[in-house]
């Protein structure tokens, strides 16, 4: 696997499919909703499931997970700058929905830096 090195939310999120580990994905179905706000702003569906990840702009109708965050905050998180936990705990990040869902997002996708 290669490592990613995206400039933009757009990038990171249409190379984000072929770092999922399928492995821990076996039993998982799962819908993740990126909101993001500012400059490397846009929305984006994350649909994992038969342990595959499918990525779409866009709002699903019923996510089972939501992230509202800025994008920059979202790369800064997603590249192991910024600690998620610490960006949720200032309000910068809000999590709607399955919050276990959301703890487990870190474990697809071990390779991600």
């Amino acid at each position: 696997m290669r490592t990613m090195n995206p400039t933009t939310i757009k990038e990171f999120f249409q190379l984000l499919p072929g770092q999922l580990d399928a492995d821990a994905a076996e039993d998982l179905d799962a819908v993740y909703q990126f909101d993001l706000s500012g400059e490397q702003g846009g929305q984006y569906i994350l649909t994992i499931r038969e342990r595959a990840c499918q990525v779409a702009e866009g709002m699903h109708a019923d996510p089972h997970v939501v992230f509202s965050m800025a994008g920059e905050d979202c790369i800064k998180i997603l590249k192991g700058q910024l600690s998620g936990t610490a960006v949720a705990m200032s309000g910068r990040l809000k999590i709607s929905g399955d919050i276990g869902l959301a703890m487990q997002l870190k474990a697809l996708f071990p390779t991600v830096r």
